[in-house]
Formats: C-alpha cells, structure tokens, sequence
C-alpha cells in the first residue's frame, strides 16, 4: 500500500523500484547497503529523496 501523501521532491518505494528497474526487494538492498537513505515516511512506508534516487538512476546508466 503506498502513502497516501508524499512530500514534493521524495518518491515512494515504488516509485523507486520503477525509476531504477528493479523490485521493491532490491530497494530495501539499496538501503540496508547504504546507497539509497530514507528521508521521511515510515518504516512501513518510507520515502526517498528524488535527487538522490535520480543520481543512483544516472550510475546505473553510465555503468
């Protein structure tokens, strides 16, 4: 279930997973190895800053 507000400027876990192609699994990896840091939100329902979602989207296209 996604929140049903999220601030301007942060993406929900969903979100996140579409942007960089991969499942919400894998976002929980990008966190627990600290590439990716919440920035609001819940535990249940967290929320990430988009910058940092679109920095990580832009390695990924580099690579």
């Amino acid at each position: 279930m996604e929140p049903l507000f999220v601030p301007a400027g942060h993406m929900t876990a969903r979100q996140v997973a579409d942007t960089l192609g991969i499942g919400l699994p894998g976002v929980r990896k990008l966190v627990q190895r600290g590439q990716l840091a919440r920035a609001g939100g819940s535990q249940r329902q967290p929320y990430y800053d988009t910058e940092q979602v679109l920095a990580l989207w832009r390695d990924r296209e580099a690579a």
